[in-house]
């Protein structure tokens, strides 16, 4: 338990929207939490970055590849599959498969998986992290995009990258057996990859999955009470942008659909069945709830699943029944989603 002081800003319509001090007070950890998760979260303490390395990049990557270089080594322990590194598109890749080689039922279907990492960094280690888990419990074959990485390179330079690979795929598989999914910056670029596709007149998608960010700026009230409530500060304070305040977007202009594609209405509608899945205690869980609640409206089949208590990209974090379960629900979303129907 640790007391914490949150001053969060509660938005409304207007501009003019009143603010609320909200006073200190002692936040437990979430009673719905398991043991395992309670032991990992003081884990995630102990590994948060410094603050000094804030705005340095290469410090950044540094430490960004320790980190997820010892959660791969986690992943390493739980799951057991190949990898390779090739290209497609002239995009580099590493395709994931389970070390027993794609299950009968997942035969003529892959995954293209998008890493997270503030689309500054997340390549090798991080990638893997994401794609095995899923290659290992859906019996898929996952193919995780090496993009480019802001800041040598901006929007929408990782959307062009994702629909390169996807081009190739689709001449070995049909659109409706390809899904996509990333994590956080990664959850970002996949809405915004599946509207590049559109924009290229290509087939979309079966499905994707944006977890832990989506097409979508920063809203609600969750940037303000993440950063506290997990150790850190406030995400966007006094008021929050139009636009992710982030070097990878400067270039995008708030009202460009391809950029910030669930916040349109023509590209929300053009979605494939979209789950959207986040720990409770996520900056980015308000824009998941929104997104999800544009999405229903729009008549598009998707799923939301937050779990109480867990940070941003928890699920990297493989020790833990809760990071079991969403393993389970992605590859539960995409068999039921993704076609069967061989070329």
């Amino acid at each position: 338990m640790r007391k914490i002081l949150i001053l969060a800003a509660l938005l409304a319509a207007s501009p003019a929207a009143s603010q609320t001090s909200v006073p200190a007070f002692n936040l437990p950890a979430s009673n719905q939490l398991s043991e395992e998760a309670r032991q990992v979260l003081e884990r995630m303490k102990q590994a948060t970055a410094p603050a000094e390395i804030v705005g340095d990049v290469a410090r950044q990557r540094a430490f960004y590849g320790r980190y997820n270089d010892d959660r791969l080594a986690e992943m390493r322990r739980h799951f057991r599959t190949r990898e390779w590194r090739t290209t497609m598109n002239g995009v580099t890749v590493d395709v994931v498969e389970p070390a027993s080689g794609v299950a009968g039922s997942q035969k003529g279907r892959v995954l293209i998986n998008v890493h997270g990492g503030a689309f500054m960094w997340g390549s090798g280690s991080g990638a893997l992290v994401e794609a095995i888990p899923i290659a290992a419990t859906m019996g898929i074959r996952v193919v995780t995009v090496d993009y480019r990485l802001s800041p040598e390179h901006r929007y929408p330079a990782a959307s062009e990258d994702v629909t390169a690979v996807y081009k190739a795929l689709l001449g070995q598989y049909p659109a409706a057996n390809i899904g996509i999914y990333g994590c956080s910056a990664g959850g970002v670029i996949t809405a915004q990859a599946t509207a590049w596709i559109r924009r290229e007149k290509l087939s979309r998608p079966g499905a994707i999955g944006t977890f832990c960010g989506t097409g979508a700026p920063y809203s609600g009230d969750s940037p303000y009470l993440a950063g506290p409530i997990t150790g850190g500060a406030v995400l966007a304070a006094p008021a929050l942008p139009d636009v992710l305040p982030l070097p990878y977007m400067q270039d995008a202009a708030p009202g460009d659909a391809t950029a910030y594609p669930l916040v349109s209405d023509a590209e929300v509608k053009a979605m494939p069945p979209t789950l959207l899945l986040a720990g409770g205690r996520d900056f980015a869980a308000s824009a998941l709830t929104l997104a999800h609640r544009r999405l229903a409206a729009a008549g598009v089949e998707s799923e939301l699943h937050l779990f109480d208590g867990l940070p941003h990209a928890f699920f990297v974090w493989p020790d833990m029944p809760e990071s079991t379960e969403a393993y389970g629900l992605i590859a539960s979303f995409f068999d039921r989603h993704l076609g069967r129907r061989a070329r």
